[in-house]
């Protein structure tokens, strides 16, 4: 796990400055937290393999998925808290031979997006497993800055699962 971050920023889920970032086990937050998290609306508008309805059972289904990477890669995905609240999902995951870096967050977290990625992407750059990170955005999302500001470079359109994403890659090593 990363070192939590403090850099004296004001997080938009906490009341006090320097909120600090914490990744957590998926397993550590309670199921219907979860749930509601990924059954916002605003949540799956930019998720296109999301074509199902979430319930306690896929919650469920979704956390095993999640911890078996770990078990399989020893790494994944984690519960991502912002000064002891719950801010949304991400980290790292396997496809073929590429780390993909994904987050997920809560609506009321969307502004922490460049705040967390560059607290996982230091993580990333210590594994030397990781010579660098892809990430596969929805072609719905339009605003890329914060991308380009950390340094990815776009690689073009790819299918993923049968859909089109959007992909970047970001050296780390």
């Amino acid at each position: 796990m990363a070192a939590p971050e403090q850099d004296g920023q004001t997080c938009n889920m906490c009341s006090k400055p320097s909120g600090e970032i914490e990744f957590r086990r998926l397993t550590d937050i309670a199921p219907e937290i979860l749930l509601a998290h990924m059954s916002d609306p605003r949540v799956g508008e930019h998720l296109p393999l999301q074509t199902f309805t979430w319930d306690l059972d896929m919650v469920e289904k979704f956390v095993a998925a999640k911890e078996a990477c770990w078990q399989c890669d020893g790494l994944g995905h984690w519960a991502i808290f912002c000064g002891g609240s719950y801010v949304g999902w991400g980290g790292f995951q396997k496809e073929d031979t590429e780390w993909d870096f994904g987050l997920v967050l809560t609506p009321d977290a969307f502004g922490l997006g460049a705040r967390i990625a560059r607290q996982a992407l230091a993580f990333a750059r210590a594994d030397t497993r990781i010579p660098f990170v892809t990430f596969l955005l929805a072609p719905t999302r339009k605003n890329l800055g914060a991308l380009t500001r950390l340094g990815a470079k776009p690689l073009g359109t790819v299918e993923h699962a049968g859909t089109a994403f959007l992909k970047f890659r970001l050296e780390t090593a």
